[in-house]
């Protein structure tokens, strides 16, 4: 059970990681009931095993952006407040100047001052932890592309990072293909290929495979939303591209989609701490200074 004293934040962070280690130990449960030696079910559980973990990361990043956004709207709406408080108080002193607080207002007021420090104190603390989790991130994605001649080319975050990130690839290559497009043809080939797809999408809340129509409204918010993208998009976009598209990260070897492909992959960096509370994807670029190239 949640402590009382604990911010919406707090809240959101606790559930995510035991949300992550519940579904690490069911993952594990999956590999010990498929024999090592069994190599076409090895496969499936691999796929499986990314499908699950990309699932949840999206589900994770609707969180955090609408968390984000309702902290934002209560924010607007604590600095109207308090621009109308202030107002009617300095109204009040014209017409009252001999008026005091009274008691309990003053002791209103010094519990209120009390939160506000406490509740700064905690989110200084989580920005403190947090900057550091993405300091170490960003020192082995680092290292990782400077010893391929890169390094992070940073895409905004806003929903569309991965759709951006591919863009920006592309356009390095003469392609004209805008992320609305890629947006748009990404939902139009997962359509035309609902049997290659909708089996991996699984509502989390009963654990049961999408419905047509489910499925329909997912592909209809790729096209009209700014919907994050993860595994299955960017399997979709390697077949259109008929590309392969390699995902570096920090702590694992690079997951390469569309291996079927001869050409030059498409190389997106995925970040897990990128933004705080979310996930991110990143472009690259040539490194540029060459002194921290490691040879």
């Amino acid at each position: 059970m949640e402590e009382e004293t604990d911010t919406e934040e707090e809240k959101l962070l606790k559930r995510q990681r035991r949300e992550r280690k519940e579904l690490q130990a069911k993952i594990q449960g999956m590999k010990n009931a498929v024999p090592k030696n069994d190599k076409k079910r090895r496969k499936q559980l691999t796929e499986d095993v990314a499908r699950l973990e990309a699932e949840m990361d999206e589900r994770h990043q609707q969180e955090v952006e609408h968390l984000r956004l309702e902290i934002s709207k209560q924010v607007e709406v604590e600095s109207l407040a308090n621009g109308i408080g202030k107002l009617e108080c300095e109204d009040g002193e014209k017409t009252a100047q001999h008026s005091r607080p009274t008691k309990a207002q003053k002791r209103r007021d010094k519990k209120a001052a009390l939160e506000k420090e406490r509740e700064e104190r905690i989110a200084e603390a989580e920005i403190e932890n947090l900057s550091g989790v993405r300091h170490l991130e960003n020192q082995k994605l680092g290292h990782v592309l400077a010893g391929r001649g890169l390094q992070i080319k940073q895409i905004p975050s806003d929903g569309h990072c991965m759709y951006r990130a591919v863009e920006d690839q592309l356009k390095e290559r003469g392609s004209m293909l805008t992320l609305a497009q890629l947006r748009s043809q990404t939902a139009q080939y997962m359509q035309g290929h609902v049997d290659d797809f909708l089996p991996f999408l699984i509502t989390p809340s009963t654990g049961d495979v999408y419905t047509p129509e489910e499925f329909e409204k997912y592909c209809d918010d790729i096209v009209n939303t700014p919907a994050w993208g993860g595994q299955l998009e960017l399997r979709a976009l390697s077949h259109i591209l008929q590309t392969p598209i390699e995902v570096v990260q920090a702590d694992s070897s690079p997951i390469v989609v569309g291996e079927e492909y001869s050409s030059k992959p498409v190389i997106l960096v995925y970040m897990r701490h990128a933004y705080g509370l979310g996930e991110h994807y990143n472009s690259v670029e040539e490194l540029k200074d060459r002194t921290t190239e490691i040879g």
